[in-house]
């Protein structure tokens, strides 16, 4: 697993984990600084068939349809092994425990590690993500329009395709910033393009089936942040995540859709080190 760290060792660690098709360079820079500016030891890392972690190439191939419409036998894996995977990143750090902060499929992720490593999970952050109820969390009919259509292939029609998926599911309440997303597409290009791996960690999702029970029985210091505006995964996927999660607090932000706007960087990263400071001061006097 390809992993990078941010700020000093010494600080309380936070593993960002990252959702569908997105390498860990999907976490800006400036937010990682903003984290480490904080008071935090932040540790991005690419997911299983993603960037330059393992890509799982000699599974069977995914056929993200069939499982939609209930067939899961293309699934070589789920969220459990992917949430393992992080896990073993901590072992490898030799890291007893960590803040878990996920975006989108990496919420699903995290929110895995609460249910079934609870005590390697010092507190949860779930970003832009759902519990896995089909009735809550779903893309638009607009995003889904977006997300179809002919494969990209090329490195320039992989970056046409970015910028166009932006338009549709990004903030709407702030700049597109267009020019750092061509760059960071064509830099995730660079590291590993992998439509099949990509496709593997879809149907991982789906797979992997309604959190929303076992959640209840999370009692890990929760956070949940979500744009009111997200039309990949509609705002109701954060309301039932912190509904689900005892305590969970929920941050719901006007403007914001299914990315990390610059602007909001701060905001985002005050809203994270409050929960881990926290966090941190309850283990201090337990």
């Amino acid at each position: 697993m390809a992993y990078e760290r941010f700020g000093e060792a010494h600080n309380p660690p936070v593993l960002l984990v990252m959702g569908v098709a997105a390498q860990m360079i999907n976490w800006p820079d400036g937010f990682c600084a903003e984290l480490a500016d904080r008071g935090m030891h932040v540790i991005r890392f690419d997911n299983r068939d993603a960037g330059l972690s393992t890509h799982l190439s000699d599974a069977p191939p995914p056929d993200l349809p069939a499982a939609l419409a209930g067939d899961l036998s293309s699934a070589a894996y789920t969220l459990s092994d992917m949430a393992a995977d992080a896990v073993g990143l901590l072992d490898a750090l030799g890291l007893d425990s960590a803040h878990f902060v996920g975006a989108s499929m990496g919420g699903m992720i995290a929110q895995t590690v609460a249910i079934e490593h609870p005590d390697r999970i010092r507190s949860l952050t779930s970003m832009m993500s759902t519990t896995g109820a089909p009735s809550v969390g779903q893309a638009s009919p607009e995003a889904l329009a977006v997300l179809g259509g002919p494969p990209a292939v090329t490195r320039e029609e992989v970056i046409e395709r970015a910028v166009r998926m932006l338009r549709v599911v990004g903030s709407p309440g702030f700049p597109m910033e267009e020019a750092e997303l061509r760059e960071r597409t064509g830099r995730a290009y660079d590291r590993s393009y992998d439509p099949a791996g990509t496709a593997r960690q879809a149907v991982a999702a789906v797979a992997s089936g309604d959190r929303t029970a076992r959640l209840g029985q999370v009692t890990t210091p929760t956070l949940v942040i979500h744009g009111a505006d997200d039309a990949m995964c509609d705002v109701s996927g954060g309301h039932a995540t912190a509904a689900a999660i005892p305590g969970a607090e929920l941050v719901v932000i006007d403007g914001m859709g299914h990315n990390l706007p610059r602007d909001l960087w701060p905001d985002i990263a005050a809203h994270i080190a409050a929960l881990v400071h926290r966090a941190e001061a309850a283990r201090v006097g337990a």
